[in-house]
């Protein structure tokens, strides 16, 4: 019985009675097939389109769980994932200064772009031709006590509360600090100190 592969990895598996005294070669190999899709880091140079390829029974830098996009390409590019029937998950760091569109298939299945500078988790489904590439959601709804090591970064999105109408926005023209309801400015806060209501404003039980 001649050896058959993994699905997603590759992996070897040697059929009953074969690779007499060589079978610990192919064992070997799938140790470090196995290595590289739990913990391996590939840098990726990038000067055009690439391609993530894993190749059956054999090392490849497509089995690398992250995979870090270096270089210096002249704009935005592509990262397909081959073969298209296999089943994976990576996490890209996008090190360039160019959008990183992540694929696999080239038919109609979705694609992920990874901006320059970010870092995204993606799954590949290997349906085969219309493969699709999706984002792994990394919301914090589950954490009780998120905490951050760094100054947040909005990127120039809205902070949004829950389900309600109020959001804080930064107004980039002029660095203005704007409060929200329901899409309306009701209160700002400029750069320079200055506060401006669409409405009263109380202290301490007074209008002014």
């Amino acid at each position: 019985m001649a050896s058959t592969y993994t699905n997603s990895s590759g992996l070897e598996k040697i059929g009953s009675g074969e690779q007499a005294g060589r079978w610990g070669t192919t064992t070997n190999t799938n140790l470090d097939i196995i290595d590289r899709t739990v913990n391996g880091i590939l840098t990726l140079n990038i000067s055009g389109n690439a391609t993530l390829s894993t190749s059956d029974g054999t090392l490849s830098q497509g089995h690398h769980k992250i995979v870090v996009l270096s270089g210096s390409p002249a704009s935005g590019f592509d990262v397909l994932i081959d073969p298209n029937d296999q089943a994976k998950w990576y996490i890209f760091k996008n090190g360039t200064a160019q959008i990183a569109t992540i694929k696999q298939g080239g038919g109609s299945g979705t694609t992920v772009a990874v901006p320059a500078g970010a870092s995204n988790i993606v799954y590949a489904d290997g349906t085969g031709g219309d493969a699709n590439v999706v984002l792994v959601p990394t919301d914090l709804i589950n954490d009780s006590s998120p905490q951050l090591g760094a100054d947040l970064d909005t990127n120039g999105n809205a902070i949004l509360f829950g389900s309600s109408k109020w959001s804080i926005e930064l107004d980039t023209g002029d660095d203005d600090l704007l409060f929200k309801y329901n899409g309306t400015t009701v209160f700002k806060l400029a750069s320079s100190g200055a506060v401006t209501s669409a409405d009263n404003i109380t202290a301490f039980g007074t209008s002014l």
